[in-house]
């Protein structure tokens, strides 16, 4: 994960990031375990894991082991599920043996990746057969106040900051071996729709655990923030309510290593 704004902000933004972004729903969870073939002996990584968010479905379910480059994501991992396993690494090179690993995880981070870079090191690591599996937590853009939320927010992103519906990242999954054969299965995919439920001041740090947001000097950060607040306190469907639910989409991919 070698983007600067991704570097920088989600450094900066541990704290808020457990707060203010949504947990991976049991369904979600409980589909993986499914789709990817986990059992109680089964190698997970959970890759880019940040503060634990997606990793922390799967603990006492799987062998978890899980992998994130931010130090200060790190120490929130730590401290939130101390005794899981997690080690300082980025997606393009990964510190496993070859074949080590029964599957991986990426939750809400693979638009960020050198994907073909990464994509050839997650075969390296995989057993054959084993299998990797995408996540996004979408908000739901098609409710106005959350559309409304994020064009305000947009208009402070910068050109080098990615997201993921805008990033050409499903071609990587396309990436061949020497002899021109691919090395994963073509995507697929699933959706589940879920509801995070937050008060008011959870939904501004939501905001704030946006890469670029947290990347901003304080000034720029606080003036933002304020806007945000400005937007919950008027708007029709936001306005005098103490807990506000963020409509998402979880958009899930996975694929199989192929021999």
């Amino acid at each position: 994960m070698t983007n600067e704004i991704a570097q920088i902000g989600f450094a900066a933004s541990s704290s808020v990031y457990e707060r203010g972004r949504p947990d991976y729903p049991a369904t979600v969870i409980d589909g993986l375990m499914a789709t990817l073939r986990l059992g109680s002996t089964s190698r997970l990584l959970d890759l880019a894991t940040g503060t634990g968010k997606l990793a922390r479905g799967f603990i006492g379910r799987v062998d978890l082991v899980a992998a994130e480059p931010a130090a200060e994501m790190r120490t929130e991992f730590a401290r939130i599920q101390p005794g899981v396993p997690v080690v300082g690494s980025v997606g393009e090179v990964l510190p496993f043996a070859d074949g080590s690993l029964d599957a991986v995880t990426i939750g809400t981070a693979f638009h960020w990746f050198d994907g073909p870079v990464a994509v050839r090191e997650l075969h390296r690591v995989l057993k054959p057969g084993g299998r990797v599996a995408l996540l996004w937590l979408q908000r739901d853009e098609s409710e106005g106040w959350v559309n409304d939320l994020v064009r305000l927010v947009d208009t402070y992103r910068p050109a080098n900051a990615r997201r993921y519906a805008e990033t050409p990242w499903q071609g990587a999954w396309d990436t061949t071996d020497e002899a021109g054969q691919r090395l994963f299965t073509p995507l697929e995919f699933a959706q589940t729709a879920f509801e995070q439920p937050l008060d008011r001041e959870s939904v501004v740090q939501r905001t704030a655990s946006t890469s670029f947001v947290a990347a901003m000097e304080p000034e720029r950060r606080a003036e933002v923030l304020e806007r945000v607040r400005d937007l919950l306190d008027t708007h029709e469907a936001t306005r005098g309510r103490e807990v506000i639910g963020i409509p998402h989409q979880a958009e899930v991919y996975w694929a199989e290593r192929l021999d």
